[in-house]
């Protein structure tokens, strides 16, 4: 397979895992603020479907698309630009496992965030989004 195929690969995949990155912590808004159980057993359904079925498994693909790209291309492992991008992947996958917790949480019954909390967690990989955007384009310190 080539370099251009594994990269296609890894884009479809970092796309689809931001979505669920995305959507996820804003259910978590919605789920913080929804009073009756119907509403709140409807939310963990949600929660874990795509925590499961579309996060966990699009993160899989996307870090093995991107680790095989580095075999493919092991020169960009000199470059300063990829070792930033390494870390806030490393960072996004903490962000990742830490939903998970908070899904956890919400299924217990054990949330103690606000939803106002949540619409500042949601934020935080857009900024991850576009570092890496920004890095992988322009490339400085290659």
């Amino acid at each position: 397979m080539t370099a251009l195929w594994i990269k296609s690969f890894h884009i479809i995949a970092v796309v689809t895992w931001f979505a669920a990155l995305f959507y996820l912590p804003r259910l978590f808004v919605y789920h913080a603020m929804t009073e009756d159980e119907p509403g709140r057993e409807r939310f963990r359904i949600m929660e874990r479907k795509l925590y499961r079925g579309i996060m966990n498994p699009s993160a899989v693909v996307a870090v093995g698309f991107g680790v095989a790209l580095i075999v493919v291309q092991p020169f960009w492992l000199e470059q300063g630009w990829l070792h930033v991008k390494i870390l806030l992947v490393v960072g996004l996958i903490g962000y990742h496992l830490y939903c998970g917790r908070l899904l956890r949480a919400f299924a217990e019954d054990r949330n103690t965030r606000s939803h106002r909390w949540y619409r500042v967690f949601n934020e935080l990989p857009v900024l991850v989004l576009i570092a890496v955007v920004l890095l992988v384009e322009l490339k400085p310190w290659a």
